[in-house]
């Protein structure tokens, strides 16, 4: 054992492994409670239509379908990423990442062209229960999307600026567990909002 007091507290690594991974697996969990209650909600309030209109009449399937599309493709694109940083090809994961960003960037235009002609047909969330739930679900969905893409850029910077460092791989795994997460809830909105929404 050292003779000099002062060694016996020095730490080689501060940051505890796999801290951060557990912290973001732990925000995750609340991200579902938030998704939850706002499911929960739309199951309560999805047929209050208040002689507004039903989602079988405002739904368009095929728009919906290809927005879903994109954002199922962002996620393999992403996994894509994440095997060329794994060889630690820096070319190659900022070129996926930059093609996860934009197939993030069509998904939230379709979005948001969909809520646009929903309002500018007087379907907007003041209407009914339905569609005030609609809103607040989709919605909710579409600013993770965002955050998710702002970061995405954020990062895209980082690796451009540092490389592929031991940080900036463990802040790529987070979003790809937050990017992946958000598919996972949008299958539940497209299957539980708009394909039961277009039944009668």
């Amino acid at each position: 054992m050292s003779a000099d007091p002062s060694a016996r507290y020095y730490v080689l690594e501060h940051h505890p492994e796999n801290g951060t991974l557990l912290g973001f697996w732990m925000y995750l969990m609340s991200d579902c409670l938030i998704f939850a209650c706002l499911f929960a909600a739309y199951a309560v309030l999805g047929r209050n239509y208040a002689g507004g209109p039903s989602g079988a009449e405002i739904f368009e399937l095929p728009v919906v379908a290809l927005n879903t599309a994109f954002l199922l493709l962002s996620s393999i694109t992403y996994g894509f990423a994440m095997l060329t940083m794994a060889k630690k090809q820096k070319g190659a994961t900022l070129v996926w990442l930059a093609i996860t960003g934009v197939l993030g960037a069509c998904f939230l235009t379709l979005e948001l062209q969909e809520f646009a002609h929903l309002i500018a047909e007087g379907a907007g969330p003041q209407r009914s229960g339905f569609l005030t739930s609609f809103f607040a679900l989709v919605g909710t969905h579409g600013l993770h999307v965002t955050f998710g893409i702002v970061w995405l850029v954020t990062l895209m910077f980082q690796v451009v600026k540092h490389g592929l460092t031991p940080e900036n791989g463990r802040r790529l795994m987070c979003l790809s567990m937050f990017w992946h997460f958000l598919d996972v809830v949008w299958i539940g909105v497209f299957t539980f909002v708009y394909l039961m929404g277009v039944l009668p």
